[in-house]
């Protein structure tokens, strides 16, 4: 039998209505269940062919957890050793390479020096920064957020130099993006899955949190694919299985505005009832093919193009 396990935390829609949706599809030798931990042990693998993530970016123990199982053969959607390197900024740069539309955007180093540091461990950094640099690039407004880390936390929309420094200065030790602000006909945010599966949704991110997939957004059959496009590409290169894009259609060009999200929100709630049954049916087919290609004590993990250009010394495009 093999197992496909549920890594959860407070959530109490998706997983185990994902659960139940494998589990009634009754495909011969595969099943589901939430993940148990009693004990992990160095080297040591687990009972699971696939392990879906949903909390280990929040628990250190889980994500070291993740990381063996992998090593002895488990498929953890995500790929945890990725997840664990990747961050925004990034992603950014490698939309650049790739030919993806993204807001101009620079990194800052944190306001607060960083714990057991001192302005000795700068040496390198030149301050002041270039500040009328990076303001002349990016313009105002603009919006500052931290460059890993996601859920709306920590994220500033700035109209003046002033306003920058004043919230700055409130960032702490936080490594934050400065990004020009994209102002916007149309917004979507889009499910990827499996590097394949794509579904797109009309978004409003200036509604109420309940209330922002409530948009009439229509585009049409052409823009469709190109957004499915470039959701395509970015998930492919970045090697995640399970992921949102957030897309913002300006001059009818989509910009990537969003698209590290590895943990996406997948609640009844807030999605609402049509996204819901199309995330939750797809994720179990997508688990269950996984399953389903499991080769014992083999790297079962996602790779993404950008890692086997790498790898194999050859261009990104």
């Amino acid at each position: 039998m093999k197992k496909i396990g549920v890594l959860f935390g407070k959530e109490r829609s998706f997983p185990p209505a994902l659960i139940n949706k494998i589990n009634e599809m009754a495909v011969p030798d595969v099943m589901a269940e939430a993940v148990s931990i009693d004990k992990v042990i160095q080297g040591e693998p687990t009972e699971y062919a696939v392990i879906f993530d949903r909390i280990s970016h929040d628990v250190p123990f889980y994500r070291a957890f993740l990381k063996n199982a992998a090593l002895n053969g488990t498929a953890v959607i995500n790929n945890p050793f990725w997840w664990s390197a990747d961050e925004k900024f990034f992603n950014n740069c490698l939309a650049t390479k790739i030919g993806v539309p993204v807001p101009k955007t620079v990194i800052l180093p944190s306001r607060d020096l960083p714990t057991d540091t001192s302005h000795e461990s700068f040496s390198n950094l030149a301050y002041p920064l270039d500040w009328q640099g990076i303001f002349d690039y990016i313009g105002f407004p603009a919006y500052m957020k931290p460059f890993a880390g996601g859920g709306w936390k920590n994220v500033y929309k700035l109209n003046s130099q002033q306003e920058f420094f004043e919230r700055h200065a409130e960032t702490g030790q936080l490594v934050m993006l400065l990004q020009e602000e994209i102002v916007f006909e149309e917004y979507y945010r889009c499910y990827c899955i499996g590097g394949k599966y794509v579904r797109i949704m009309p978004y409003e991110p200036r509604n109420p949190f309940h209330l922002r997939y409530v948009a009439d957004f229509s585009p049409t059959p052409e823009k469709l694919q190109e957004m499915e496009e470039i959701v395509l590409k970015l998930n492919q290169y970045l090697g995640y299985d399970f992921n949102t894009v957030e897309l913002a259609v300006r001059d009818g060009i989509p910009y990537a505005i969003d698209f590290c999200n590895p943990a996406p929100d997948a609640d009844l709630f807030s999605v609402g009832e049509e996204n819901f049954e199309w995330v939750v049916n797809t994720v179990a087919k997508y688990a269950i093919e996984k399953a389903q290609s499991f080769v014992p004590g083999k790297d079962n993990l996602t790779w993404g193009k950008y890692i086997h250009n790498s790898a194999n010394k050859t261009p990104l495009i």
